[in-house]
């Protein structure tokens, strides 16, 4: 063998130990040592990751509820239907004893069963028409007449139902007969139990409508209440909000009129902000943090240095569905309670991150000097509101520090911007 080859094959097998490509005459290769040969490399496209469709997602979601509610349906009809065949075998079992004829139980279960469960497979349909055509209020008669004549079609699935379930049972004879076209007429003879197990499933049916409606509509006008009373809550913000803010902006207006036309123009913009978005109950982080570093410019218009301003909020956080105006009470407050009573001035910090299923927020400050007596309303609307949202699911706590350290913090659900459930939620919340 040539040492060129040898010495070629030598460079191969150190290329392949190193894990690298070898080039002979401008081009790549890489040495397979399996076959003593230069093989050329290639560039191997990789499979990109497959990731489902949201909207084929949300059909098969849908389908499945579908499938479910439906299979539900049918189960409890079935054990409705099923508890009352032992019944009636035992009373078949009695009539015909007394005739008698000595007929097993579990014969008179057969037959009994297979004619109380065409009602079972019948029941959720006549529950699925009622649902879609009540009778209610006014009532039209041309609902009434079609459910008249479909006793007629009731009577009809059931007695091929039965013939299909269950060959024929001849009493007398103490046997089951074969399947023929007499055998199917004479499961029209039992018409007026059929008719009867008609009458009750459709009565059923309707209660069942007449109970939902009024609990929807009861909850309909409990979340009426409830989204009252959460905008009564908003709109005490705005009052309380502008109080405070005016306060300061009175103390610029004799000494330094620019810096007061400034903080005007900014709490007009504030306010702008929070009525375009009066009608959302909630918004994104990313959204309030905006409006409370804007609402934050003001106050440092009157502060100037005595007030600073520190951030500490997870990217991973901003897309985050919470309450509107939720921070801005407990911003204001660590402002005029901890910092702006402290001749020296002080800190604040704002911090966010996600603990679980939880949304995070803290709120700290610095405390010194001798703060004036509030009225409580910023924490207790807020904590109202939380209440209102998320019932027991939020919290708010705040902790005066022996360290000269005032927290409030916020512990939410942390539900995604994206998700139209989100809306879903709160809204049940509204009226749970």
């Amino acid at each position: 063998m040539p040492k060129r080859y040898i010495g070629r094959c030598s460079e191969q097998a150190a290329a392949h130990a190193q894990g690298r490509a070898l080039e002979i005459k401008g081009t790549w290769f890489t040495p397979n040592l399996c076959l003593l040969k230069p093989t050329p490399c290639r560039s191997v496209p990789q499979p990109r990751p497959r990731t489902a469709n949201p909207d084929t997602m949300w059909f098969v979601e849908v389908a499945w509820r579908k499938v479910s509610a439906i299979a539900w349906a049918y189960l409890w009809s079935i054990l409705f239907w099923m508890s009352l065949a032992f019944l009636a075998a035992g009373e078949d079992k009695v009539r015909i004893w007394e005739r008698g004829l000595h007929t097993s139980y579990w014969t008179a279960l057969l037959v009994d069963g297979a004619f109380l469960l065409t009602a079972a497979l019948l029941t959720p349909p006549v529950f699925a028409i009622v649902h879609r055509y009540p009778i209610s209020k006014p009532i039209r008669f041309g609902r009434v007449a079609g459910y008249v004549l479909g006793s007629a079609l009731y009577i009809v699935a059931c007695a091929s139902l039965g013939w299909i379930l269950s060959p024929p049972w001849n009493i007398p004879a103490q046997r089951f007969e074969q399947r023929s076209w007499h055998g199917f007429v004479t499961g029209f003879y039992s018409f007026a139990v059929m008719i009867w197990n008609y009458i009750i499933v459709l009565g059923a049916a309707h209660a069942y409508e007449y109970f939902k409606r009024a609990r929807d509509q009861e909850l309909e006008l409990q979340q009426a209440l409830a989204t009252s009373e959460l905008q009564a809550l908003k709109s005490q913000l705005h009052p309380h909000f502008l109080f405070n803010t005016l306060q300061g902006i009175s103390a610029l207006i004799d000494t330094e009129k620019e810096r007061a036309k400034v903080m005007v123009l900014k709490v007009s913009n504030l306010l702008r902000t929070a009525l375009q978005c009066a009608s959302s109950d909630v918004i994104s982080l990313d959204e309030e943090l905006k409006f409370v570093d804007d609402y934050v410019g003001v106050e440092k218009m009157r502060l100037e240095d005595r007030l600073e301003v520190r951030w500490q909020i997870d990217p991973a956080t901003r897309q985050l569905l919470v309450p509107q105006l939720i921070m801005q009470p407990l911003v204001e407050n660590a402002i005029f309670h901890g910092v702006a009573c402290c001749r020296g001035g002080g800190w604040i910090e704002i911090s966010s991150r996600r603990a679980g299923s939880m949304l995070e927020i803290a709120i700290r400050n610095s405390v010194g000097g001798k703060s004036q007596a509030g009225t409580g309303l910023g924490l207790q609307n807020t904590r109202a509101r939380l209440k209102h949202l998320y019932e027991d699911d939020a919290t708010l706590c705040f902790d005066h520090g022996s360290d000269g350290v005032a927290t409030a913090s916020l512990v939410l659900p942390a539900i995604g911007q994206h998700k139209e459930a989100a809306k879903e939620m709160l809204a049940s919340n509204l009226h749970a």
